[in-house]
Formats: C-alpha cells, sequence, structure tokens
C-alpha cells in the first residue's frame, strides 16, 4: 500500500517543477527568445555585460539561470521520490525518470539551437522535449495525488434519456407550474421581468468568454481587421449563443425541472411558454445567421454548425447519452475560434485550429469542477456526468490530464504565431494559479474547492484570451 499522506512535499515539489518547466517551454516558444538566441550565440555562458539596454541580451542569461534553477527543481524532487520510493509508486517513479533522463537532452537541444542558430529541426525538437518532460511531470503528479481507494459512482446507469438515476429527486418542480403571479403587478414590472426571463434564455453568461475567444482568433489571423468585421462577428455569435441558448432551454425543460440549480428555468417556470421559446430560438438563429452572412457565407456555415451542434448534437445526444459528453461537447465552445478565423481571412487559418484545440481541451478541465460540485444534482437530472459514472477521483485525476493538455495547446499557440511576452507570461502565472487550485481540490475533496478549481479555470482562459489580443494587435 502508498500512503500518500507520509509523502507531503512531494506533490507540491512536483507542481512547482511542473511549472517551473512550463515557464522555461513557453519562453523558449515565443518570438523573443529566438531573438535573445541570436543576440547571445555562446553556451552555456553569454559574453559581453548585461544591461538593461540590451534586453535581448537580458532574456537570453534569464532563461538560462531559469533553466538552472528548474533543472535543480527536477533533481530534487527526482531525488525526494526516490527516498521514498518504498511509499510511492512505480509509475510515478518511471514518469519522473523519463523527466529526469530528458532534460540533459533538453540542455543539450537547447546548446544547439544557440551556438548554431534556431531552425525548424532544432528548435521543433528543443520544443518538443520540453513539453515531453512537462507532460511526464504531469503524469507523475495526477498519479501521486490519486487516492489509494477510489470512490466510485452513484448508481447511474447508461441507457440512454430514458434510464433513471439512483438518485430521488428532492427539488421537482411541479410541471403545471408554479407561474409567476404578475397580474396584479404593474405593466412596467411585468414588462421587465417578461424582458429579463427571455435574455436568461440566451444563456448570457457564456456570451462574454465565447465572444472573446472569436475577437482572439480574429486577433490572431492575418490580414487587415475592420471594425465592421468585429461588430458583425461577435454579433453574430451572440445571436448564435443566444439561440443556442435557448433551444437547451427548450429540449431539457422536463430534466431541468428535477435539479435545483435548473429548476427556476423560464421555460420550466413557465415565465417563458415553450412555443414563444422556440419561435425566439428561430427568430434568433435566422438573425444569427444573416449577420454570420454579411461577414463571409463560411462565418455563416460554421454559426449554422455551431447552433445544430449544441442544440441537438451535445443537448439531445451527447449530455444524456455518455460520459465523454463534456469531452466532446467541448467542440461547441471552440467553434468560435474558427468563426473568428473566417471572419477575417474568408479561410480557417492555423492559428484558429490551435486556439480552437486551447479551448476544446479547456473544456474538460473547467466543466468538471462543476460536475463534481452538482454530482447528485446531475444525477438526478439524468446525465451521466464523469462524477456520476465514474467516481470523484477519477474525475479529479482527469481534470489534472485536461489543464496539462490545455497548457501544452497554449505553448503550440505561441510556437504557431507572434505573441510575445504579455502572452507567455498571462499563460504561466495563471495556468500556476489553476494548477495550484486543482492540486488543492485534490487534497481538500470538497465542493468548495471544486468552486475554486473551477473559478481559476475561467480566469486562466479569460486571461489567457485577453493576452492573446493585447499581443497579437501590438505586433
Amino acid at each position: 500500500m502508498f500512503d500518500t499522506d507520509n509523502r507531503q512535499p512531494l506533490p507540491a515539489l512536483l507542481a512547482a517543477t511542473a511549472v517551473g518547466v512550463y515557464l522555461l517551454v513557453v519562453a523558449g516558444a515565443t518570438a523573443a527568445i529566438a531573438e535573445a538566441a541570436r543576440t547571445c550565440s555562446s553556451w552555456p555562458l553569454c559574453q559581453g555585460p548585461v544591461t538593461l539596454s540590451d534586453p535581448a541580451l537580458l532574456v537570453a542569461w534569464g532563461h538560462r539561470l531559469t533553466a538552472v534553477a528548474v533543472g535543480v527543481l527536477v533533481l530534487g524532487t527526482a531525488a525526494a521520490a526516490f527516498v521514498h520510493r518504498g511509499e510511492t509508486r512505480p509509475r510515478v517513479l518511471a514518469a519522473l525518470g523519463v523527466a529526469l533522463v530528458c532534460f540533459p537532452v533538453q540542455v543539450a537541444l537547447g546548446a544547439l539551437v544557440v551556438t548554431g542558430g534556431p531552425t525548424v529541426v532544432s528548435s521543433g525538437a528543443h520544443l518538443a522535449v520540453g513539453m515531453g518532460i512537462f507532460t511526464a511531470l504531469s503524469l507523475a503528479l495526477a498519479w501521486d495525488l490519486e487516492p489509494e481507494e477510489a470512490d466510485e459512482g452513484i448508481g447511474f446507469s447508461l441507457g440512454g434519456p430514458d434510464a433513471e438515476p439512483e438518485v430521488e429527486s428532492e427539488t421537482e418542480v411541479d410541471p403545471a407550474g408554479p407561474t409567476p403571479a404578475l397580474a396584479d403587478a404593474p405593466l412596467a414590472t411585468r414588462l421587465k421581468t417578461t424582458a429579463f426571463a427571455y435574455f436568461r434564455l440566451m444563456k448570457p453568461r457564456l456570451m462574454w468568454l465565447l465572444c472573446l475567444v472569436a475577437a482572439a482568433a480574429m486577433a490572431l489571423a492575418p490580414g487587415a481587421l475592420t471594425v465592421r468585421t468585429v461588430v458583425l462577428t461577435l454579433g453574430g455569435g451572440v445571436l448564435a449563443i443566444g439561440a443556442s441558448g435557448t433551444f437547451n432551454h427548450v429540449l431539457e425543460r422536463d430534466k431541468d425541472r428535477r435539479m435545483s440549480r435548473t429548476n427556476d428555468r423560464p421555460t420550466v417556470t413557465h415565465q417563458v411558454p415553450v412555443p414563444n421559446a422556440v419561435v425566439f430560438g428561430f427568430a434568433l438563429a435566422v438573425a444569427s445567421l444573416a449577420v454570420f452572412a454579411a461577414v463571409n457565407l463560411l462565418a455563416a456555415a460554421l454559426g449554422l454548425v455551431a447552433i445544430l451542434f449544441y442544440s441537438v448534437i451535445y443537448t439531445l445526444v451527447l449530455k444524456p447519452n455518455t460520459v465523454q459528453n463534456t469531452v466532446i461537447g467541448g467542440a461547441a465552445g471552440a467553434l468560435p475560434a474558427l468563426i473568428g478565423s473566417a471572419a477575417v481571412t474568408g479561410r480557417i487559418e492555423l492559428s484558429g485550429v490551435v486556439l480552437a484545440a486551447v479551448i476544446f481541451l479547456w473544456t474538460p478541465a473547467h466543466f468538471y469542477n462543476l460536475a463534481l460540485a452538482y454530482k447528485e444534482d446531475y444525477a438526478r437530472g439524468g446525465f451521466p456526468m464523469m462524477p456520476v459514472v465514474r467516481g470523484e477521483a477519477e474525475t479529479r485525476k482527469h481534470i489534472l490530464y485536461y489543464l496539462a493538455a490545455t497548457l501544452l495547446a497554449a505553448v503550440t499557440l505561441s510556437a504557431v504565431t507572434e505573441l510575445g511576452w504579455l502572452y507567455a507570461a498571462t499563460t504561466s502565472a495563471f495556468g500556476a494559479v489553476f494548477l495550484w487550485a486543482v492540486v488543492r481540490l485534490h487534497r481538500e475533496r470538497t465542493e468548495a474547492a471544486a468552486f475554486r478549481a473551477f473559478h481559476a479555470s475561467n480566469a486562466y482562459l479569460g486571461a489567457v484570451l485577453i493576452a492573446v489580443v493585447v499581443d497579437a494587435l501590438a505586433v
């Protein structure tokens, strides 16, 4: 048996080492580091004095000193695991062994990049090995945090939309009501309440983040970015999100009635009659496609795919039928990146595809935290979410897996674009905060910890997208 409580420093060391390696990798992938390598072509020391008047030389020295510090961390972490090898899982030791072996290779490749000049092959190999080290450390951390005895699901059986969970509903709303008592209220109050109900159908909380995804993709796309393109693309996006959210409210109203977090939605409480909501959803969808078509036909086609995917594929097919609903459903959040890219150039750029991959991988790392916090609620609703079917321990492990994958995709984005130090610093700093929240989730295993990690995931993506916009427009 492996006693995880006797090795309290090891998870912290693993997390700190992973963050250090990630900082090196994302810094090495930025355009600024390439210029620093050309400025300092000697190794291991740079020639010439380090002054503020030569920032490239300062960056080169900083990168090498950081590499030394991270190398010490890798050695220290491996040593700590070796000292406690009797209480450390073999696969954790194996992953640390891979990182320990690869680090000198990474250093040698870095020396080759510096002395021989950065090339596609040498720089690509340097980046790939660094990403491999980060992956090994992330796996070691996930496996080390895994409890000895994992919990199980709460009795949910996959069987389609008619499958009944074993958790009884205590929050179900009467199907015939309640209807808000507004008959005696002033006209202004009735109008305000009704308007707000329709506004809620559009899921406004999703709008800011998805519009920010589209804005980041537009900023990354080559070519001239006009105010008209930005306004039309974001306007079409708001309408498309509103249409998708409205259809989701209509199609899930029976399940929403059984869940405490959703039983006050307008289609459940009859604030908005279902026929009216359907008409409203189609009106938003048609308006969205018309606005997107004013940009270009590819943007309109992708907008239609986004509405259909979320409303039909995700809501009706994936969400009630498979434990992988959140993973596959991440494509809905990734589509705004493709729409934003297509809006500027009329085609899907590589930067848009990579940004879409970041969003796709981030989605499970983000939403699984909410699924943990509302596990029993999702079971009452009949949704086979990961913690409901496979248990909380498995869900926490997958959060860490997808967080690591998200960070690697963010590195790839910096490698295929001209993003600079603002982006590198943002993904490193907020990625570290996100990782810290997830490690605490593994330790505390509480609803509060799940919400903390959920908010950290929002902060990470929001900050990174803003950094992309600022960095891209400043180039």
